[in-house]
């Protein structure tokens, strides 16, 4: 039963859902009754292109038809050996059901209907649909319940006309009465008129569903932009901090054992004294009681003769050594070290004002960017602390200052391979990545490719590696005399004061980018406006050196 089902299914035409009679297959491979594709094929005669009902590809002109002598072949011998339709009681219409409206009796359930008979037919009266000439132009469509609405409520005819004037479907009397005067065509008209407005309103949707799969695409990017930077930046901090506290602890440390040191060299020295001073004081007692035994002899005489046996009192050596003074030791120790820990709170809170304030320039996703500062000091605002990243660095330039500086020498730089650097170009990108609004300075010798790239562009040689060239970077080229902006191979000069300091101000969220030449006043050079699609690296190209200089 199951591999009769299988096989019915495989030999069925998708028009008619009845076995193919007289099988024939159309360029695509759908396979159809002649009659079915026939009768689909002449509805679409008026507008000259011809579709599968299946896979909806269309052909210009119409195709000619071919019977299919294998599908014929195998609906014969499934014919031969009983497969018949499914059985009608499994057929019967339900509550949800479209019945067939020629049935009598307990009606079946109607497989197509025909919008020239207003009426649904089950299986068994919809064929002679398929065999009649009669009913060749009839339009069969899938089964519905609402014929009646396309009838004339006034005149009882079908409503083949549509008044433009009132909007709403006539018949072909109508223009006669009430509609008298009215703006009138064919439904078909205006249906083929509706349908090009349909088309285009999908086209519109079609569109705005795309720009908003980008932005959404763009904000998933952004929060794993935001992602990366805040575990970047919590990585970092710690490490900060660590050692901070490291260090700290080993000032501690050294204090505490320089004090402990301090003390035991200074007590030795009090303990000698003190002995030395006790020793003394013990043998003062012992020629004082000398003394008084001699002073107590009433003998005149004894005392006469044992006076002079008395050894003289030696002079102190010790006593012009102790001073007396406040007592005060370590206490200038405690001194310096509250000053100390005063100025490190000054220094903290000072930083922390500075941490608190980029934390606030966060950006918010979807509220308003702010607009671009209009002074230097509103740039300073977004000033950051921009490094050299080595990994990208071409082998014959130096990083130094920190890595702030990079300079082209003559001879290739120790430095361990890397798949990120620029082999082809004296090119260098920022070990930082660039989100939010920044802005940074740079000062240059010789001439210098000023550039924002983003991470996955090329570092290999050939033109389209350098920095401009693609889509994958901005870059402003500075000449002693001269500028010229460069974006995707794109070149264009740009006047105005050269200087030896170049600023840069990005937006990353606002998809700002501006060049400005730094004097004795902050001169525009070249603005951007552009759509940012991932988080971007400041970069060098450089002729001789540059470096991201402190604003001053």
């Amino acid at each position: 039963m199951e591999q009769n089902q299988l096989d019915r299914e495989t030999i069925s035409c998708s028009i008619c859902l009845d076995l193919l009679k007289d099988p024939v297959t159309i360029p695509c491979g759908h396979s159809y009754c002649m009659t079915c594709i026939k009768t689909h094929w002449d509805g679409e005669d008026q507008r000259g292109i011809h579709s599968c009902p299946e896979c909806t590809e269309t052909f210009i002109p119409r195709p000619a038809l071919k019977k299919n002598t294998m599908l014929a072949a195998l609906e014969e011998q499934l014919k031969k050996t009983g497969l018949q339709a499914t059985p009608a009681d499994l057929c019967y219409a339900g509550p949800e059901d479209v019945a067939c409206d020629v049935c009598t009796g307990r009606k079946l359930k109607a497989i197509k209907s025909c919008l020239v008979c207003l009426a649904s037919h089950c299986e068994k009266h919809l064929q002679p649909h398929y065999d009649s000439a009669a009913f060749k132009k009839h339009k069969l469509v899938e089964p519905s319940k609402n014929f009646q609405e396309n009838i004339c409520s006034r005149h009882d005819e079908v409503m083949k006309m549509f008044c433009r004037t009132d909007q709403k479907c006539i018949c072909y009397l109508c223009p006669e009465d009430d509609h008298k005067g009215h703006d009138t065509v064919s439904a078909a008209a205006e249906r083929t008129e509706r349908q090009r407005e349909l088309e285009v309103r999908r086209e519109n949707i079609q569109q705005r569903t795309q720009d908003r799969e980008k932005d959404v695409k763009l904000l998933q990017q952004e929060l794993e932009a935001i992602k990366h930077s805040a575990d970047k930046t919590v990585e970092d901090s710690e490490k900060i901090f660590t050692e901070l506290i490291r260090l700290i602890q080993k000032r501690r440390s050294e204090v505490k054992q320089q004090i402990r040191s301090q003390q035991e060299n200074e007590g030795s020295r009090v303990k000698d004294l003190k002995e030395k001073l006790e020793q003394e004081i013990t043998e003062l007692k012992r020629k004082d009681a000398e003394l008084k035994k001699l002073s107590d002899t009433e003998d005149h005489n004894q005392f006469l003769h044992n006076y002079p046996s008395l050894s003289a009192l030696s002079e102190s050596t010790h006593s012009s050594i102790i001073k007396i003074r406040p007592l005060s030791y370590f206490e200038d120790v405690t001194a310096a070290l509250s000053e100390l820990r005063d100025k490190l709170q000054d220094i903290l809170r000072d930083a922390w004002t500075n941490v608190s304030l980029r934390l606030t320039e966060v950006d918010v996703l979807l509220s308003e960017p702010e607009p671009e500062p209009k002074s230097r000091a509103g740039f300073l605002k977004y000033s950051c602390e921009i490094t050299l990243d080595p990994d990208t660095s071409h082998r014959k330039l130096l990083l130094s200052e920190g890595n702030r500086k990079v300079t082209l020498m003559k001879q290739r730089q120790s430095f361990s391979s890397h798949p990120d650097k620029f082999t082809g170009w004296f090119q260098v990108l920022s070990r930082e990545i660039l989100t939010g609004r920044c802005y940074w300075e740079v000062e240059w010798r010789g001439g210098v490719s000023v550039a924002v790239a983003y991470k996955n562009m090329r570092r290999e040689e050939g033109y389209e590696c350098l920095f401009g060239c693609k889509d994958k970077s901005w870059a402003l080229n500075c000449y002693q005399n001269s500028y010229e902006f460069g974006h995707n191979s794109i070149w264009s000069s740009i006047p105005g004061p050269v200087s030896s300091r170049v600023g840069v101000y990005l937006d990353h969220r606002a998809g700002i980018l501006s060049f400005y030449s730094i004097s004795e006043t902050m001169t525009l050079l070249h603005r951007v406006q552009t759509t940012f699609t991932q988080p971007l690296h400041a970069g060098f190209g450089v002729l001789r050196s540059a470096e991201f200089c402190k604003p001053k």
